[in-house]
């Protein structure tokens, strides 16, 4: 599943690449790819005809482009995209059109007045695309054109800020982790309390701070809360410096390209093999039916060890 990095990455693509290009048409070649979107294909190809990108904006894992609203200065909604497992939006352009055969995997393609595109490619179909009203929320995020309160897509107002927000409010964060009674990394992975962390950038987080993910929250001191989040801050920097983690094809940016942070990962995926700190062997755990990854050495699991 992508997490903040790769999500970052994809969002930078579209501010870069997209943002001024108007919607001429949009193509849905496959239902399922838009069932979140409530009036169905043809409503939200007629709500995306006509309408001009106006900017990317990311919240945790979800990603939207804001849409203009015609002759007005503000915007009242946006394209709404969450990736999934494997899906892509790449930004094509005509020549690109005209010379190559479509993606074996293209789920909606989203045509441009100047002759490009933005396809929303998906191979294991868990993503989608929807056209959803922006809403001002006090906690909200850029984006609204004119608005005096910052403004999210209904789908996302319960999603947390991230690590990398500025805006964050850190000491409200520790707070309110440390208030939980449940084991450090299901706290981490809980986006409702803050958001962008996966299953990787939890293992690699934990793995800098040298504390063990099933560490029960409400016993955990500040420093060390502090420490959590400064290590999975820190490894999802890292990984953006280095256009976020590609185990495969199926996560690329906006130009199909993938991201090398897979090559210095630690922990995560490293079962068997040693400890860069320390040399011990990873270890695998089963969490959550997926797994986590811990040096033995470096993380020993607690006593009192929840989950």
């Amino acid at each position: 599943m992508p997490e903040l990095p790769e999500v970052e990455t994809v969002r930078d693509g579209l501010a870069r690449h997209v943002l001024g290009r108007t919607v001429a048409a949009v193509e849905v070649h496959r239902d399922y790819s838009v069932r979140r979107h409530v009036g169905g294909p043809l409503d939200l190809a007629g709500r995306l005809a006509g309408r001009r990108f106006e900017a990317a904006v990311r919240r945790g894992k979800f990603l939207w482009v804001v849409l203009d609203a015609p002759g007005t200065d503000r915007a009242d909604a946006a394209l709404l995209a969450h990736l999934g497992m494997s899906g892509q939006l790449l930004v094509r352009s005509a020549a690109e059109l005209e010379q190559g055969a479509a993606h074996p995997h293209l789920r909606v393609r989203v045509r441009l007045s100047d002759g490009g595109a933005l396809d929303f490619v998906d191979q294991r179909t868990f993503g989608h695309l929807a056209v959803t009203d922006l809403v001002p929320t006090p906690d909200g995020a850029p984006g609204g054109l004119g608005s005096d309160l910052p403004l999210l897509p209904g789908p996302a107002v319960h999603i947390a800020r991230d690590l990398l927000d500025p805006a964050l409010d850190r000491e409200g964060l520790v707070r309110r982790l440390r208030a939980r009674r449940t084991g450090l990394k299901r706290a981490l992975l809980d986006q409702t309390l803050v958001s962008g962390i996966g299953n990787i950038y939890a293992d690699e987080g934990l793995w800098r701070a040298r504390l063990h993910y099933a560490r029960p929250t409400e016993t955990l001191r500040r420093p060390e809360v502090e420490r959590a989040l400064d290590g999975a801050a820190e490894v999802m920097r890292a990984a953006l410096a280095q256009g976020g983690t590609s185990f495969d094809a199926l996560y690329v940016n906006v130009n199909g390209q993938s991201g090398y942070f897979d090559r210095s990962l630690a922990v995560y995926g490293q079962v068997g093999e040693p400890c860069p700190r320390c040399g011990a062997l990873v270890r695998r755990d089963e969490f959550m039916n997926r797994s986590s990854f811990t040096c033995p050495v470096c993380q020993p699991r607690p006593r009192n060890a929840r989950f």
